[in-house]
């Protein structure tokens, strides 16, 4: 069993619970014991796109996590919370409420390498403790600026007149591994001398998988019902769309299945996944001067 579910993670469910859940519905199917992970964490009030890896698919969850997410998100104005977002307590208000042009105005400055600062409810470990543990007990401390890359920030909302003055606003972020999005609507906010929180958050794609790709916690429930596979289970090879096949001659491909370095092949230089005469994943290899090396073996 190797392969992806791509779940649409719905509201309050956490990235551990998702992966339970798929766990128990494999024993319903019949599958046994399945090796699950899922590729990339999405907070509890958070929906959409989360890549959950079976099998041999749980070796490229890294690579998942490397990868760029967009996200759908609605910053509210005027009201700051602990957690940035629609839970805990109100830390800061403001009667300031920004008009569309003023918003488009700001954009720029958020888009490309930015430093930001994570929130304190955030799973990052400080001194060796979870920040939101530590900001659950009361606990002052210091979160570090770190960088990151906003790929694309639009407004979801140009309906809005120019002039009329906001209460909310939805954009659409594409943004590197490490990027807090709570953070980015605070940084939004406080660029327009206000400030706000997110109260809707949904991840529309996570590296190659969109929420086309996406099924619902009910038919994900009913594969154990006796749903069929096809309609539930993405092969090993869906995460690996955005890196090009190699073929690979019988002789090559028992090298890589064994570790083995394999010289003698043109193609250029890089990251690829080979295929044996099959169409079979046997390994992600690097490519260097026509000798192959392997990166990361599949055993399928």
């Amino acid at each position: 069993m190797n392969g992806w579910i791509i779940l649409d993670k719905p509201l309050g469910l956490t990235s551990a619970q998702a992966v339970g859940a798929v766990k128990r519905v494999c024993r319903e199917a019949g599958l046994g014991k399945v090796k699950v992970g899922h590729g990339g964490t999405l907070d509890p009030l958070a929906s959409g796109v989360l890549p959950i890896a079976l099998g041999e698919a749980t070796k490229l969850t890294g690579r998942m996590l490397d990868a760029s997410k967009v996200y759908h998100f609605s910053l509210s104005f005027g009201t700051e919370t602990a957690g940035l977002d629609a839970e805990g307590a109100v830390v800061a208000v403001s009667e300031v409420r920004p008009t569309l042009r003023e918003i488009a105005a700001v954009l720029p400055r958020f888009i490309g390498d930015i430093e930001q600062v994570p929130p304190a409810f955030s799973a990052i470990k400080i001194d060796g403790e979870r920040a939101y543990d530590r900001a659950r007990k009361g606990e002052l401390f210091e979160m570090k600026a770190r960088g990151v890359t906003i790929y694309g920030l639009d407004i979801q909302e140009e309906e809005a007149r120019e002039g009329e003055v906001l209460e909310e606003l939805t954009f659409t972020a594409h943004v590197s591994k490490g990027t807090y999005i709570r953070s980015l609507a605070r940084d939004i906010a406080h660029a327009v001398g206000t400030v706000g929180h997110v109260t809707m958050l949904r991840r529309a794609k996570a590296g190659p998988f969109t929420l086309g790709d996406a099924i619902s916690l009910d038919k994900l429930n009913a594969f154990g019902q006796g749903a069929a596979q096809s309609e539930i289970i993405l092969p090993l090879e869906a995460g690996l769309v955005d890196i090009p096949a190699l073929d690979l001659s019988p002789e090559a491909a028992g090298a890589i299945r064994q570790g083995r370095v394999w010289s003698g092949v043109s193609t250029h230089d890089g990251l690829y996944w080979g295929q044996d005469g099959e169409r079979r994943p046997i390994a992600l290899i690097e490519v260097s001067a026509g000798t192959l090396k392997v990166v990361r073996g599949f055993n399928l």
